[in-house]
């Protein structure tokens, strides 16, 4: 069992112990599905305190050869599927957080040049006896150990975007970047699943995309993962019910977020801290100050301040998100402003009317907050 290479389903198992755990566990039913498919590289983009990082580390239990989890997935809903024990614990797994590599590198060169060392080390020291073509090429000798072994590789990467909230200006840096994903990720039959999570949809540069084989699955439209976003309205009312919690009280809250085929999605952080505290209250700002918020509020696109002002009073405003650039400096219009926010979770997104809303009591405090915090909308 190693760090990279074949963890073990500790991170896992903190989850499972805490106080609330909600089993999500049925997207590893999706993920098995699109095992060894052309579909096998996707990308789930959602805000934080979203549970980006528990999927990361369910995956990583189910998949890891480096752990036995049949026990601490018996009981929960993947359990129930045909193919559960068929891909438990099959597979070699890189887990890779995009953010601990980073906050130990000076630049992007460093940083692929750590990550690849990392991997290729504890290859090495996992599996010594084999003959290996090239041991300082980290996609070769993933190539020769599947050759040697026949076991396939499934990737998981957290904090894929980090990059492009550090690097917000280096472009040359975020390129570097995905061509090492792309070389890592693309066209490699060795790889049956490629997972990747953040808060920010891949990058684009122009109509080309470095990692264009991969299915995004974001808040402007999470299809049929939809109900992995957050919190559904029957797992709030199951948690109101254990905690002795009002449920309309939590709705006007944290709910707001709504997609077609799940109509009403609550924010997960918010909610876990109200049942366990009995108070419901602002806490998914916690971890970062409403100054993010009026940043982009005070950017000066025509007409952005009276959509806040509208959005404030109830209203949808309409937005355009097609010209968004996925990435936190490039601004051309109030619209990408606003598709920004979506991702961010400032704002819901309405899919078939293309319109922008404050989801719910919650966010509307913080843009209160930031509009009182400087000029005044």
């Amino acid at each position: 069992m190693g760090s990279y290479l074949n963890p073990g389903n500790g991170r896992f198992r903190e989850a499972l112990n805490s106080s609330v755990y909600v089993d999500k566990t049925g997207l590893i039913a999706y993920t098995n599905s699109i095992l060894q498919t052309s579909q096998k590289c996707i990308c789930i983009s959602r805000p934080r305190r979203f549970g980006k990082s528990i999927t990361a580390s369910m995956l990583t239990a189910y998949y890891s050869c480096g752990c036995d989890s049949a026990q601490i997935f018996f009981g929960l809903k993947i359990a129930e599927t045909e193919n559960f024990r068929e891909h438990l614990n099959q597979y070699n797994v890189i887990f890779l957080n995009m953010q601990e590599f980073l906050s130990q590198s000076e630049n992007m060169e460093q940083m692929i040049r750590l990550i690849r060392r990392t991997v290729l080390w504890e290859i090495m020291e996992d599996y010594p006896d084999f003959r290996y073509f090239d041991p300082e090429n980290l996609m070769r000798t993933m190539q020769d150990l599947y050759r040697f072994t026949g076991r396939p590789f499934v990737v998981i990467i957290d904090e894929w975007d980090c990059i492009f909230r550090e690097y917000r200006e280096d472009h040359r840096a975020q390129e570097a970047y995905l061509d090492f994903l792309r070389d890592m990720l693309k066209d490699k039959e060795y790889i049956y699943l490629a997972y990747m999570t953040g808060i920010l949809p891949i990058k684009k540069y122009g109509t080309h995309s470095a990692l264009n084989m991969f299915s995004e699955f974001s808040m402007i439209n999470p299809r049929q993962l939809a109900e992995f976003v957050g919190f559904t309205e029957e797992e709030v009312s199951s948690l109101c019910s254990r905690y002795g919690m009002d449920l309309q009280e939590l709705r006007e809250w944290y709910n707001g977020y709504r997609f077609e085929s799940v109509p009403a999605v609550y924010n997960p952080r918010s909610v876990v801290e109200a049942v366990t505290s009995g108070i419901c209250d602002s806490y998914w700002n916690q971890t970062e100050t409403f100054e993010a918020l009026r940043m982009y509020i005070d950017m000066n696109f025509e007409g952005l301040r009276d959509d806040v002002l509208s959005m404030m009073a109830g209203e949808q405003v309409p937005v355009n998100t097609g010209s968004f650039s996925n990435d936190m400096t490039t601004f051309h219009t109030k619209d990408d402003v606003l598709t920004l926010l979506i991702h961010l979770g400032y704002l819901g997104y309405d899919f078939d009317q293309r319109c922008v809303f404050i989801p719910n009591h919650e966010i509307r405090g913080e843009f209160g907050k930031a509009a009182s915090g400087g000029d005044q909308l």
